[in-house]
């Protein structure tokens, strides 16, 4: 695992006591220890006390790679910090998108709404057309028997 961790003691013969400040838990993120945690090493360290570095440990807690922090802070200050980005903002950020997304929400639902009122007045109007359809053979229908009946007494006379 990696972390960020700051020497704390030079030994005598190049080796150093390292304090444990950070872990990271994926890609891109990191959390801080909530108790320092010390770790040894007798490696020749070229790193002075207080030096920030950034530590592999291997299962055992054996020191597999130790490299200068410095450029991996300069980069989190080039990439967050001199744009504004605190967590406050990052919050707000958050904060803004779940608003957002809940509007979006309530939209699609709306629209939903809408479009099922709008197939049931589709139905209710294709029901309407049918039986005004059937009504108006009907009402032919009676017409033709009407007029069969008119001719019929009109001839008879």
């Amino acid at each position: 695992m990696q972390y960020l961790a700051k020497v704390q003691k030079k030994a005598f013969l190049g080796g150093a006591e390292l304090a444990l400040l950070a872990v990271r838990t994926s890609e891109a993120t990191w959390e801080r220890l909530s108790a320092e945690r010390m770790v040894e090493t007798t490696r020749l360290l070229a790193f002075q006390e207080g030096n920030l570095v950034l530590v592999e440990l291997d299962n055992l807690n054996q020191i597999t790679t130790i490299e200068d922090a410095t450029p991996w802070v300069l980069s989190l200050v080039d990439q967050y910090l001199s744009y504004g980005i605190t967590p406050e903002a990052l919050e707000q950020e958050i904060e803004r998108a779940e608003r957002w997304r809940q509007s979006l929400t309530l939209k699609s639902q709306e629209v939903d709404r809408r479009a099922l009122e709008t197939a049931a007045r589709r139905d209710e109007i294709q029901e309407l057309e049918r039986h005004l359809k059937q009504e108006r053979e009907e009402l032919e229908s009676r017409w033709q028997t009407l007029k069969q009946l008119d001719n019929e007494l009109g001839t008879a006379t």
